[in-house]
């Protein structure tokens, strides 16, 4: 190995080196408590060092945030191959929340430290994995109406965006309020599914409601 890429590799390193101790920064104390002089202390640099690599504060954490959503798309990924549109709908209902529950410093990352940044992501960066991830949801209810089996004036991306609210809404419960343990994010997650896709059990009309 030549000098030249020696050094290219250390580089590399300390670039790693910095994202982790930040990632770790960031999950024990939120975005408001990561500084580049803090951030220094941590990993023993100069300050001057972390400016060799990134550009400031804001572009350490945009890069925990891309870093985190590529890896909320690799969970989802893999369950968006199913063909029938239900069954896709139901397994990615499950990747979603199962990430979630299984990395939650990741996903507090991603979606509940800094909603600046991440409404930046999405609007930002159309083939980032964040955007990608939501295309992913959008694309069952767009074969559904494809198929004939939605309303024509159904809209997918505004039926996948409260599918996504509902599933975040889930692990947000989850993982901020212990105290609802009655019923399992998995019950909840197929109660929301089963009302998307049938509608309240049971529903009768108001009385005095005229049969339409």
């Amino acid at each position: 190995m030549g000098i030249s890429e020696r050094k290219e590799r250390q580089r590399a390193e300390l670039r790693e080196h910095i994202l982790r101790v930040a990632r770790e920064m960031v999950v024990k104390e939120g975005f408001g408590a990561l500084s580049m002089r803090k951030l220094a202390d941590a990993v023993e640099y100069a300050p001057a060092t972390l400016y060799l690599h990134f550009e400031n504060r804001e572009a350490i954490a945009r890069e925990l945030c891309i870093r985190g959503f590529e890896e909320f798309l690799a969970k989802l990924e893999p369950a968006a191959v199913e063909p029938e549109p239900l069954a896709r709908l139901k397994v990615m209902s499950a990747a979603y929340v199962a990430f979630g529950l299984e990395h939650p410093e990741t996903y507090r990352l991603i979606f509940m430290e800094d909603p600046k940044l991440s409404t930046a992501l999405f609007q930002g960066q159309r083939d980032g994995a964040g955007a990608r991830s939501f295309g992913l949801l959008a694309s069952v209810f767009e074969d559904l109406k494809s198929a004939g089996r939605l309303a024509t004036e159904a809209q997918p991306a505004k039926l996948a965006e409260m599918l996504w609210a509902g599933l975040h809404g889930i692990v947000s419960l989850k993982l901020t309020c212990a105290a609802f343990t009655e019923t399992t994010a998995e019950m909840l997650r197929d109660t929301l599914l089963e009302t998307l896709v049938h509608g309240l059990p049971g529903l009768k009309p108001a009385r005095g409601a005229r049969a339409r």
